[in-house]
């Protein structure tokens, strides 16, 4: 099938999805679709479920994608243990108990620590420095852990949170030109399209967000390649 196709099939279950979702997905080595002769993509159902598993992993367990490659390659070399996180699979809350992205997901910064499996000094550090924040009751949301487990992994090449904080800035930067562009959208506050028009203005967002992660990472992959 080409992406239209795949695309439509996630969507049953993946609203937000967009093309370059699917294509940053295939850039990060979790699906390989073949290749005609002409360069166009087209999928397969295995590679399908594999997009399946990956945004199943990072919407109700908030995996890193790190892990879900070696998750899906456990799969590939037929490791029988290496299962999709099914919905509402566990994350974490006030209690120390994990739960799934439809629960409870708000965390102190112990709580925050243990899910991203790092000392709670580190989460410290990136809030002192703006990566992450709490709210006024000192909680923070479940997106940190990423941030967090990313920031982690940087550390051990000598990355330290003060070098993040022009990343934050860059990001801040495209976040507020994304809520410009979704704004009209968003503005509808009342009558029977307004929840269609939040819906459009998040999938938009997201899109958005997704095009310029993609933008990101050619720019860096263009610099590296200046570097040799």
């Amino acid at each position: 099938m080409n992406i239209g196709a795949a695309l439509s099939i996630l969507q049953r279950e993946f609203p937000a999805v967009s093309v370059s979702k699917i294509r940053f997905l295939e850039d990060q080595g979790l699906v390989t679709p073949h290749r005609t002769p002409a360069g166009y993509r087209t999928y397969s159902q295995a590679d399908v479920e594999r997009l399946r598993f990956a945004l199943t992993a990072q919407r109700d367990s908030f995996l890193p994608l790190k892990v879900i490659r070696e998750r899906l390659a456990d799969l590939d070399a037929g490791a029988g243990s290496a299962q999709a996180p099914a919905p509402g699979a566990r994350v974490v809350t006030e209690d120390g108990e994990l739960v799934g992205a439809q629960g409870r997901t708000r965390m102190t910064a112990a709580q925050l620590a243990e899910a991203a499996d790092c000392p709670t000094e580190q989460v410290e550090v990136l809030a002192a420095a703006g990566l992450i924040t709490a709210d006024a009751g000192s909680k923070y949301p479940a997106g940190a852990i990423e941030i967090v487990r990313l920031a982690g992994q940087l550390a051990e090449h000598g990355i330290e949170a003060r070098h993040l904080r022009s990343v934050r800035t860059a990001a801040e930067r495209e976040l507020d030109l994304i809520d410009q562009l979704v704004a009209p959208a968003r503005s509808v506050r009342s009558g029977p399209s307004s929840a269609a028009s939040r819906a459009k203005a998040h999938s938009l967002a997201s899109d958005l967000a997704e095009t310029f992660n993609a933008l990101h990472t050619a720019l860096i992959r263009a610099g590296i390649d200046r570097l040799q």
